[in-house]
Formats: C-alpha cells, sequence, structure tokens
C-alpha cells in the first residue's frame, strides 16, 4: 500500500510536470497499473467535484481526493483464521460461559489464555488474530439497555459487596450490606461478618428505620440468602425469610434475571462507589466495631455531598419520605434453629459453644441467632443469653449454669473455663474471701442470681467497714434485712393526747403550727 506522499507525487508528476506514467512508476519504484489506479480514481472524482459544485455530496468527493490511501480489507478472506481454529475458539468461550454458571467466574480463561492453548494444541496464529476474532464475536452478541424512570418511594436496590479489611492485625473479608434507592440516589450500608440470614433481615430493618419508610418494590439478585431454589428456566423460589419480611412490611420484591448485573446497575455502582471512596483511605480497624462507625461517618459524608439537581441524597431522601409505606414496629430479625444440649451444658452455633443451664444436658433448646447476640429457649421461657462470638471454636461460658454440677464437684471449680470467664470484680471477691471455700462461693453466685452483683458488692463493703469475717450467711442476712418493709406503727391514744395538748398550746401562743 502506498503512502498518501507518494500518493501527491503521483498526481502532482502527472497533472504539472505532465511525465508519463512509466516516467511516474520507475521514479518511485511502483507497478504501472498503481500508478494508473490512483490517476484514474484522482481523475474521476475531480470531475464530478467541479461538475456538481452544489452537490450535497461534495464533502464526500473532498474528503476522497485528499485521504490516505486505504486497502478494501472486508473480502479478504483469512488465510491463518481457519474454521479449525475458529471451532476452538467458539469452544473456549462457550467453556467460559459454563464456568460462569457454575459460580467460578474468576477461573475464566483470558484471551491470552486461549491464544496460549491454541499454541499447544500447534495451532500457528497470531495474538492479535486471537484478540480481534473474540472482541469480534463478543461485539455480535452486546445488546442495548433501555434506560427507566422512577417515582419517589417506588423501587430500592439491595446487594451485597466484599471488602478486605485489617481487624485487630488480622485479614478479614467483611462483607458490606448496601442499599439504593433509584430516586433519591442516597445510600445505605451495614457492615456484617456474613451474609447469613440474621445479617440480611438486620441490614433491611436498620434501613428501613434509617429511611424512615418502606420502598414499594425491592430487587435482589440471585444470593442464596434471598432465593431458596430455581424452578424452571427463569423462575426462583424465594427463602421463607424473605417472604416473611415483605409480607411484614408489605412491599413486594422481584430478582434480576442471572448474569445481568445491569438489571440493578444502581446498587451495584453504589458497591464499588463505597468500597472506594470508604476504604481506600482507611482499611485498619481495632475492631469491627471501630470499622462499623468509621463506615456510618463516612457514609454519612458522602450522602451529604450535592449531587442531584445540585440537591445531597440525604435532602432528597427526605423528599421521598412522604411517598414510602408506613414504618411498623421494628421486625425480630433473629435467625431460629433448634439445638440439642450437649455434655458440657453448651449448644453449638457455627463451631462455637454457648452454656444453658446443665439440668438441661441432652435436651434441645430453640436458640434465637442475632447479629450480636445468642438467646436460648426452653419450653418458651429464656434460658440464656450471651454475646455472639466471632470466629469460630469459641466457648461462652455463664458459671450460673454450672452451679448443680459444681454442688457435688466443688473442687472442679477454680480450673473450670467457665470460672476463667467469670467477670474481674467476681474473681477478686472469690480469691480475697473465698479461696478454699468453694462451696460457700457457689452459694454466694446462687445470692448473686436473686440480688445482683452490685447489691452483694455493696454488702461486702459494709461488712468490710465493721472488724469481722465476710461470709455468704452474713451477706445473705443483710441483704434480707435489708428487703424487710418497716413496719408503720398504729398511733397509741398517749400519743394523741399528747398531739391535742401540743395543739392547743399552739393556738394559744398565737397560731404556731406542730
Amino acid at each position: 500500500m502506498i503512502t498518501l506522499n507518494q500518493k501527491q507525487k503521483i498526481i502532482i508528476a502527472y497533472h504539472n510536470k505532465q511525465k508519463s506514467q512509466r516516467a511516474i512508476a520507475r521514479e518511485l519504484g511502483l507497478n504501472r497499473r498503481t500508478v494508473a489506479r490512483y490517476i484514474k480514481d484522482y481523475e474521476r472524482k475531480r470531475t464530478q467535484l467541479m461538475e456538481d459544485k452544489d452537490n450535497p455530496a461534495k464533502e464526500e468527493f473532498t474528503t476522497d481526493i485528499i485521504q490516505a490511501p486505504i486497502y478494501d480489507t472486508s473480502s479478504r478472506k483469512k488465510v491463518k483464521l481457519t474454521e479449525e481454529i475458529m471451532d476452538r475458539i467458539q469452544f473456549y468461550l462457550q467453556e467460559n460461559e459454563l464456568k460462569k454458571k457454575e459460580g467460578k467466574p474468576k477461573q475464566q480463561r483470558k484471551k491470552i489464555d486461549i491464544f496460549e492453548a491454541l499454541q499447544e494444541e500447534r495451532f500457528a496464529i497470531g495474538y492479535t488474530t486471537i484478540c480481534n476474532t473474540i472482541r469480534k464475536i463478543q461485539q455480535e452478541s452486546r445488546e442495548a439497555y433501555i434506560r427507566q424512570d422512577y417515582s419517589p418511594g417506588e423501587v430500592c436496590e439491595f446487594d451485597w459487596g466484599e471488602v478486605k479489611l485489617t481487624i485487630a492485625g488480622k485479614s478479614r473479608i467483611i462483607h458490606m450490606a448496601v442499599f439504593s434507592p433509584t430516586w433519591s440516589d442516597y445510600r445505605h450500608g451495614e457492615l456484617y461478618a456474613s451474609q447469613k440470614t440474621e445479617f440480611f433481615l438486620d441490614s433491611h430493618v436498620s434501613f428501613f428505620e434509617a429511611a424512615g419508610g418502606v420502598y414499594r418494590e425491592m430487587v435482589y439478585d440471585n444470593a442464596r440468602v434471598m432465593v431458596a431454589r430455581f424452578v424452571g428456566k427463569s423462575e426462583k423460589e424465594p427463602t421463607e425469610a424473605l417472604l416473611k419480611l415483605s409480607l411484614y412490611y408489605g412491599f413486594r420484591f422481584r430478582f434480576t434475571n442471572t448474569y445481568q448485573a445491569h438489571e440493578e446497575g444502581h446498587v451495584k455502582r453504589s458497591v464499588e462507589y463505597l468500597r472506594r471512596k470508604i476504604f481506600s483511605k482507611c482499611d485498619s480497624f481495632a475492631s469491627l466495631a471501630c470499622a462499623r462507625a468509621y463506615f456510618q461517618r463516612e457514609l454519612s459524608r458522602l450522602n451529604a455531598r450535592s449531587r442531584k439537581d445540585n440537591q445531597s441524597a440525604s435532602v432528597m431522601l427526605k423528599k421521598e419520605k412522604d411517598a414510602l409505606l408506613l414504618l411498623p414496629p421494628r421486625y425480630d430479625t433473629a435467625r431460629i434453629t433448634e439445638a440439642r444440649v450437649g455434655r458440657y451444658s453448651t449448644v453449638s452455633v457455627e463451631t462455637n459453644h454457648y452454656s444453658v443451664p446443665d439440668h438441661l444436658v441432652g435436651e434441645f433448646v430453640l436458640v434465637k441467632i442475632y447479629p450480636d447476640q445468642i438467646l436460648c429457649y426452653h419450653q418458651e421461657e429464656k434460658i440464656a443469653s450471651h454475646k455472639r462470638c466471632e470466629g469460630r471454636d469459641h466457648w461462652q461460658l455463664d458459671i450460673n449454669h454450672y452451679l448443680k454440677t459444681l454442688t457435688f464437684k466443688p473442687g472442679a471449680l477454680g480450673r473450670s473455663s467457665a470460672f476463667s470467664q467469670m467477670k474481674p470484680e467476681l474473681k477478686a471477691i472469690y480469691h480475697k474471701y473465698y479461696q478454699g471455700q468453694e462451696r460457700q462461693f457457689l452459694q454466694l453466685l446462687e445470692l448473686i442470681a436473686t440480688y445482683s452483683l452490685p447489691k452483694v458488692s455493696q454488702t461486702i463493703v459494709l461488712l468490710e467497714k465493721i472488724p469481722t469475717t465476710v461470709t455468704t450467711e452474713k451477706i445473705k442476712l443483710i441483704l434480707e434485712k435489708k428487703d424487710e418493709p418497716v413496719p408503720i406503727l398504729a398511733p397509741s391514744a398517749i400519743t394523741r393526747q399528747a398531739k391535742e395538748t401540743v395543739c392547743h398550746y399552739s393556738e394559744l401562743l398565737g397560731g404556731i403550727q406542730v
């Protein structure tokens, strides 16, 4: 292919210098037919341009005359790209689609991987050809999107996102629950340890309370916490937790099509935006609670920025509030399960152990799992309450749950795991007054269960002021005396007569009140 400079030399030499086509071809080292073709093409376009000066297409003729020579390769057949190679490329692309559906998007082959695979199969083809071919195949399957308009309070999208943070010196994957109303562009989020049902429910309750109402329609992807199973090609069966939440708050919901992220583009962009804007500045925290506090501060700052119609997202949310459904009382976000009490008088929740009263060993108890606490019930009575553990294989033991067993085995108290988890104040009382007197200490624990630890501690302080020994019997005696009502004695006849006499003297002395 000749250059624009060579094309200019051909035209100038032929028309201005009156040289023959053979002479021009000889000087420039080109084929005479090539020179003749460019001269003939130039003369044809110039004649058209000069004859029809008012033709609207004259700009096209001008462009054709001065543009650099190009070859029309549209009809040229690929020499290296054979049908066999095309079949192998299609095979690898279909393999990638299958991995997407199996939940392995990060294990797909990239263009360089497909090129290397073809080289291993002894196909002689270049990397550029592979890239161009794959790009053309993928462009053929692209679709157009329809922009949507939304009304206030109508639609809100939800999605999970992951962020890697350093918590207490350890690298952890923390899950962001993100909500993005489509009209106000307000963003709400919460940080959780996982994507389990209780966190899903808690995030919705927190969002509805922050918004001051409920959106009429919620949009979800196909995560397991929302979709119980697929029914047919496109139908999905929602989980029981989502159905109950929808029924309680009165919102309808819909699921996006599989692998169609654009169908909830608002929240997908919000997940990326919050992760980048908030945690690019700071990603190391002393605890998850500190990370949550930082996340909420930064989120409030971002929502206060002017965005839509020069108004902040917070202001737009306030305008949207009147269009929301009324907010009912707070929903119970617990995930409920049943567990058998083990030989250590504990129930296991996600490999962590939580104690219950020791008389329930072998029994089944109802466990309500909240994001931050564990509640246990037996025969509709609450029997235990624990702070939820983060991580795995932790034990949360309450010494009061083992009083029955320790009464028969008092020597096991000092080295028991339940003793090591006691409050420091209670440990100090044991070491100061009850070391070697485990039975009396167990009786003290029963008193604490009845009167509370602060009252028992105050009683011990009173006993310390008296030169006497501190024992459980003395503590119990004082606590029982404090609870006895003070008798109100009826006034005697002598007292009444005395008051009457004083009143008479008061009248004589000028009405002094007694």
